[in-house]
Formats: C-alpha cells, sequence, structure tokens
C-alpha cells in the first residue's frame, strides 16, 4: 500500500514536471509570435535550455547518486567542441541545418559520455572531497586541451594538430577549431523548439532511470554502499551508469549553447561554469528536478533583469542567493513552510466538506 502511495506521488511529481515545461514552452512560444517578449529574453531562450539540461543531468550525479562533481563544465565543453566541429564538417553534405543540429547534439553526447566512461573508471573508486578534487582537475585540463588543439577539415577529410597549427589544409580547407581562439564563423542552428525538447528527452531519460530497478539500485548506494554491497549491488557499474549518462546529456547540452553563438572557446566552460551549475542544483533541492529546473531558469535570467540596477546588480543577485539557501537548507525556516503547508491543505478538505453539506441539504 505504502509502496503504491511512493509510486503514485513519484509519478504525479514527474507529470507535474513535464506539464510545467511544456506550459511554459507554450506561453513563451505564444510571446515570441506575438512579439511581446524583449529581445534580451528572447535571446536567453536557447541558454535556459541549456542550462536546465545541465542542471537536471548534474543532479542526477549530485542529487541521485550522491556524489560531489566540480568538472560537469568539462563534459559541456567536449559535447560543445565535438558536436560544433561535426555540425560544420557536415555543411556541405547536409543541407538542413536542424538536423545538423541534432547529428551534432548526438555526437557531442557520445564524446561526452565516452569522455565520462575514460575519467569515471578511475575517479569514482573515489568519494567525498577527494572525488570532487578530481573532477575539478578534469575540468580544467579538458580546458587546457581544447585551448591547445587544432583541427581543419580539407578535401582530405579532418586534420589534427597540437600546441600549433600544422594542419597544412589544402586548397579550400577550413580551420574549424584554432586553439584558444576556439571555433569562430559558427552557423547559429539551435532554436528554442529544439532545446525544449532536448528538455523533454533529458526528463525523459532522467525520469525513467530514477524510477527504474537501476535508479533503486543507485539511490541505495548513495543512502548506504556498504549495505548496498552486500546485498550483491554491482556499486561500480551503477555509479559509473548515472556518471555517463549525466555526462551524455551535458555534451547534448553543450552542443545545443554553442550552436547559439557565432563564437565559442574553451574559456567559457570554465570552473565558474561548474559552480553556476552547481548552484543551480542546491538551490533547486538535491534530487528535485523540477526545482532545478525552476532554480537554473531564474538565476540565468536574474542578473540581467536586474541590468538596470547596474551598481547592485551583483549585491541583490548574492542577497538572493543567500536567502534562498537559507529558506531550502535552514530546519527551522523549512519547518515554518511545512506548518504553512499543512495549515493550506487542512482548510481545502474542510472547505470541501462545508460545501458538500450544504449540497446535501438542498
Amino acid at each position: 500500500m505504502n509502496k503504491n502511495k511512493t509510486l503514485n506521488k513519484t509519478s504525479r511529481m514527474n507529470f507535474i514536471t513535464y506539464g510545467v515545461v511544456i506550459a511554459a514552452y507554450v506561453v513563451l512560444q505564444a510571446m515570441v509570435s506575438t512579439g511581446s517578449i524583449s529581445s534580451t529574453l528572447k535571446g536567453m531562450l536557447v541558454p535556459i535550455c541549456a542550462y536546465v539540461v545541465m542542471a537536471v543531468s548534474l543532479n542526477l550525479t549530485v542529487g541521485v547518486l550522491g556524489e560531489l562533481s566540480l568538472g560537469h563544465a568539462g563534459f559541456m565543453s567536449v559535447g560543445a567542441f565535438t558536436g560544433v566541429t561535426a555540425a560544420i564538417a557536415l555543411q556541405n553534405v547536409i543541407p538542413s541545418g536542424t538536423l545538423r543540429l541534432c547529428i551534432g547534439m548526438v555526437v557531442g553526447a557520445i564524446f561526452a559520455a565516452i569522455a565520462g566512461v575514460l575519467i569515471g573508471i578511475p575517479v569514482l573508486r573515489l568519494k567525498g572531497d577527494y572525488l570532487a578534487i578530481v573532477t575539478l582537475a578534469f575540468g580544467e585540463i579538458i580546458k587546457s586541451i581544447i585551448n591547445n588543439l587544432y583541427v581543419g577539415v580539407d578535401a582530405n577529410g579532418m586534420q589534427l594538430s597540437f600546441l600549433s597549427d600544422k594542419t597544412n589544409l589544402a586548397e579550400g580547407g577550413k580551420l574549424i577549431i584554432a586553439g584558444p581562439m576556439g571555433i569562430g564563423g559558427i552557423t547559429k542552428l539551435s532554436t528554442f523548439t529544439i532545446g525544449f525538447v532536448l528538455v523533454m528527452i533529458t526528463l525523459v531519460i532522467v525520469f525513467n532511470l530514477v524510477n527504474s530497478r537501476s535508479g533503486r539500485a543507485i539511490k541505495a548506494i548513495r543512502d548506504n554502499r556498504i549495505a548496498a554491497e552486500s546485498v550483491g549491488i554491482n556499486v561500480t557499474k551503477y555509479r559509473l551508469m548515472a556518471f555517463v549518462i549525466s555526462a551524455a546529456l551535458a555534451g547534448a547540452a553543450g552542443t545545443l549553447f554553442a550552436e547559439n553563438y557565432s563564437t565559442v572557446v574553451a574559456n567559457k566552460f570554465d570552473f565558474n561554469t561548474s559552480i553556476l551549475v552547481l548552484v543551480f542544483v542546491v538551490l533547486g533541492g538535491l534530487g528535485n528536478m523540477l526545482g532545478s529546473i525552476i532554480a537554473a531558469t531564474v538565476l540565468t535570467v536574474l542578473p540581467e533583469a536586474l541590468r538596470q540596477f547596474s551598481d547592485y546588480r551583483m549585491l541583490i543577485y548574492a542577497i538572493v542567493l543567500i536567502l534562498v539557501m537559507l529558506i531550502t537548507n535552514n530546519p527551522t525556516l523549512k519547518g515554518y513552510l511545512n506548518i504553512i503547508k499543512q495549515k493550506l491543505v487542512r482548510r481545502k478538505p474542510a472547505a470541501q466538506t462545508v460545501e458538500g453539506g450544504a449540497d446535501n441539504g438542498k
């Protein structure tokens, strides 16, 4: 009985999350079509979708698996550069920009997943602060590698060189990744609709994983690793599964993000980006996907909304962050919120009972 009640509650929460995302997309799309949305906010729609995917995917590692990762921007970087490179390389073969973007996101997700496997096998033997430090180092290493990588394409295929441009491209060839200059001259392919589809795919993948047998095993490892091992759960397998899926989704988000700009450089995906995404997860609530979506949206829009208060913008932003952290993590304040919530829940049945009695009297 309790199990069915828990499942119904989980399913209800999942459908609420889907509903909120779909409703937000419909409203924003209507506002865009009627021109009742500012150009600044319109330009932020795709980055918001990318950050939402990043927040939900990191919540899988931090909230569901229970491991602190500070290198999520590294996977985003891998996806961004491999996905954009694939999209540019296919420019003469596939004329459809939407199809090239989709292929680019798949390529970005695959390469980010490979990076997740390579870093996950040795790193997931660690836990706690040690894991956080190593994932942080991974993100910085990826940034350094891309800053020294040169990739070009010509009639002979793809040419690569490291540290300096030794690609020696044939006539008509194009240098795609130019070391610290990144990728320039990108044709903007990302759209809000594709971003919405990616968010929905991410939610479907994460919710189905969390509610599956594998998801229950992952949560068991989070709650008590020794107990999980004692009942035969393969700890390494399930930890790596969550880590790799999280990395793959971050890679797809990286491609979506990069294809929204004409130029992308590795320094964009630095330690600060990883911390920003972690803030989305912590403020939204560990394991709470809807909270991550709301936090990612609000904290992406908030700095731009406060730009008119240029002198106090970051001060207000910091105060808002502190207040949200206090409300979501302080036991006393959470207790007050629960009391208010219980009072509201009690009033509704009482009001329904009064109305029902009045109807019977008639």
